[in-house]
């Protein structure tokens, strides 16, 4: 934590840096949500290293 908006800039660009020459893809989105089902539900995959595959359904099932 840093309370200095000048250094906090500088420290982010710093960060920015090692994360492009590193080639590194951080996780830029964290969803401001809940998820909630039934626990019969099963095989139901949530947000897996993507923001873009929440509703991946081709492994769920009930169990009955």
């Amino acid at each position: 934590m840093e309370s200095d908006r000048e250094k906090r800039r500088r420290l982010v660009w710093e960060i920015e840096k090692h994360l492009v020459e590193d080639s590194v893809r951080p996780v830029i989105f964290y969803a401001r949500q809940a998820t909630c089902w039934q626990p019969r539900v099963k095989g139901l995959t949530i947000m897996v290293n993507s923001i873009y595959n929440g509703s991946r359904f081709e492994d769920l099932w009930l169990d009955n």
